[in-house]
């Protein structure tokens, strides 16, 4: 894990921490009630986190989708399964979330090693333009 990702969780935890010591009951309950909507029930634990990913992009919430990311990728979500995530994300709240799709694609490629200064292997050395792309 990068050492950004690794700040960012650590400092999530301390927050947490803190907030949860003021002993405020509606919180530590909504605080509980947002860690147990995660859990296997009829939907796994994976595809809740898929469902968490995509609506934090179409709420433009960074934290959120670098809490989701993470947390898909320990679920053991496949880099296909992200795009198919960030491609509902993008047709549900349009253009504005392009700039949140980036954030995304950038924490995922920090946890797979991938660096942007490095051209990706397997990318295709030609852009298609929007044109061409009628699938």
């Amino acid at each position: 894990m990068s050492r950004e990702l690794e700040e960012f969780r650590e400092f999530r935890e301390k927050l947490n921490e803190r907030i949860l010591e003021s002993g405020h009951r509606e919180i530590k309950r909504f605080f509980a009630l947002d860690a147990r909507a995660y859990d296997d029930g009829a939907l796994p634990t994976k595809t809740k986190e898929l469902l968490g990913l995509t609506a934090s992009m179409v709420l433009r919430c960074d934290d959120c989708i670098t809490y989701h990311v993470v947390r898909c990728k320990e679920e053991g979500v496949t880099r296909a399964e992200f795009l198919d995530a960030f491609n509902v994300a993008l047709v549900v709240g349009g253009s504005i979330v392009i700039p949140h799709l980036r954030r995304a694609v950038d924490r995922l490629d920090e946890l797979e090693g991938h660096d942007i200064a490095q051209p990706d292997a397997e990318a295709p050395e030609k852009r298609r333009d929007a044109a061409d792309v009628t699938e």
